[in-house]
């Protein structure tokens, strides 16, 4: 067994590179087989490729597999367009089947076709088991690769069991109990299971309160309850509550990363920031749909502040201020975005927390308005000798600052209540909807004070 203690230095990587030119397999295996499957991986990604076929092919597929999973999403796709058929369905019997499941899914289905059929036809059959659950559900990130013991079993029979089942195993710190129909009755912790006396039932020192999740959980809700539980691993069960599957913390945290990186892009009205662009072409098609639609907003915008035109030829001075209460509206109804989106995102998402995130930031907007309203009221007046014009300035502020923030806190909890993803209700979206209403509160105050104006 690899201590992995060696590091991917210059050195080490000279020593590596020495060994393939010289087409030295032993040398190189021996040496690289010591470092972490992340560090080969490291080192397979920066080399030519014909260097990573020559690599791939000093290793078995079950190496290889170890070093495929720490490849990005974009590095696994032109790894396998690199290697024959045969190896990659060798390879990919080799994995844990949620993570070949996970390599699957970025595929062409003609090319998830071909690998399945040239696979072991056992491995084969457990991928498409877990390939037919809905993306993005418990059902998609389990893992069927597990231990389970029956409730009748002794202390001694069940480390017989696990000692066989382990190397298999994704994880071994929860052995769960089941009953003769694999219904899920109990579980027992790895530590529990090794000072437990060898005689005793496991149904004596299990545990029979199970925190599971169904096979059709959303895969954020999951992340969620492991985080709240700290777990390491949690059941996945059917309606009837037979044990399918167990999801691991490593495929929690890649849910995690996968769900924030796309609450981001969302936020940022990007597609998806996963899928890195190979040309401007392919980025600017994805981009467009969302910008065409705030482009038309804009255009409502302009068309309102042309229906005030009058009042501008009149009061001129009125189109200096025009960008400073839109562009203050836009980022404080965008900050009070965030703070409702991350609020929903980390579980706060229970009636009487959502009324008092709705009604703290309701009361930021009004502190965040009176003092911008203030100063830019005192500005307005020492700047154009015209304290009414201030006056209008800084009450604009004080409205547009408060219903902005009251907005962009409102409108993703309204989204969440309708089963919308909230983080749908971009930054860009905010900024333009709070840019209208403001352009509304201006001219609305500025035609009332007009007498005083002109």
């Amino acid at each position: 067994m690899p201590d992995y203690n060696k590091k991917l230095d210059d050195e080490f990587k000279t020593i590596l590179i020495d060994a393939i030119q010289r087409n030295d397999i032993d040398a190189f295996r021996e040496e690289f087989l010591e470092v972490h499957p992340y560090d080969q991986a490291r080192f397979y990604v920066s080399q030519e490729q014909d260097v990573r076929q020559q690599i791939s092919s000093y290793l078995s597929p079950s190496e290889m597999a170890e070093l495929f999973h720490n490849l990005d999403s974009e590095d696994q796709e032109s790894t396998l367009e690199e290697m024959e058929p045969a190896y990659v369905a060798d390879m990919l019997a080799q994995m844990y089947a949620d993570d070949a499941v996970d390599v699957l899914n970025e595929l062409e289905k003609d090319q998830v076709v071909s690998y399945l059929t040239i696979m072991d036809d056992e491995a084969a059959q457990e991928i498409k088991d877990l390939l037919h659950y809905e993306e993005k559900t418990a059902g998609s990130i389990m893992t069927t690769e597990f231990v389970a013991i029956l409730a009748n079993h002794t202390i001694k029979n069940a480390m017989k069991i696990l000692k066989s089942e382990a190397p298999d195993a994704e994880t071994i710190y929860y052995i769960y109990v089941v009953d003769d129909e694999e219904r899920l009755v109990g579980v027992i912790s790895l530590r529990d299971l090794i000072i437990a006396d060898d005689d005793k039932l496991i149904s004596e020192v299990m545990n029979d309160r199970v925190v599971s999740v169904s096979v059709s959980e959303d895969q954020e809700h999951v992340a969620r309850m492991m985080k709240d539980y700290d777990f390491l691993a949690v059941p996945v069960l059917d309606f009837q509550r037979h044990l399918l599957g167990i999801i691991t913390v490593d495929d929690i945290l890649d849910v995690m990363e996968e769900e924030a990186s796309e609450d981001y892009s969302k936020l940022a009205g990007v597609p998806n920031f996963e899928s890195q662009d190979h040309s401007a072409f392919s980025a600017a098609r994805k981009r467009l749909p969302w910008l065409i639609i705030l482009l038309f907003l804009g255009m409502f915008t302009a068309s309102l502040i042309g229906r005030f035109e009058e009042i501008l030829s009149q009061v001129s001075i009125l189109a200096v201020f025009i960008p400073l209460i839109a562009g203050m509206a836009g980022n404080t109804g965008t900050q009070a975005l965030a703070v409702a989106v991350r609020g929903i995102a980390i579980g706060d998402g229970d009636r009487k927390s959502k009324m008092q995130m709705l009604r703290k930031e309701i009361g930021t907007g009004l502190i965040i308005g009176f003092v911008c309203g203030i100063l830019v009221m005192i500005v307005v007046d020492l700047w154009k000798h015209n304290i009414v014009l201030g006056m209008l300035v800084g009450v604009a502020i004080f409205t547009t600052l408060t219903i902005s923030t009251m907005s962009g806190a409102l409108i993703p909890l309204l989204m969440h209540k309708l089963k919308i993803d909230p983080a749908v209700a971009s930054g860009p979206f905010i900024t333009t909807l709070n840019d209208i209403i403001s352009v509304l509160i201006y001219f609305g105050l500025a035609t009332l004070l007009m007498n005083y104006l002109v």
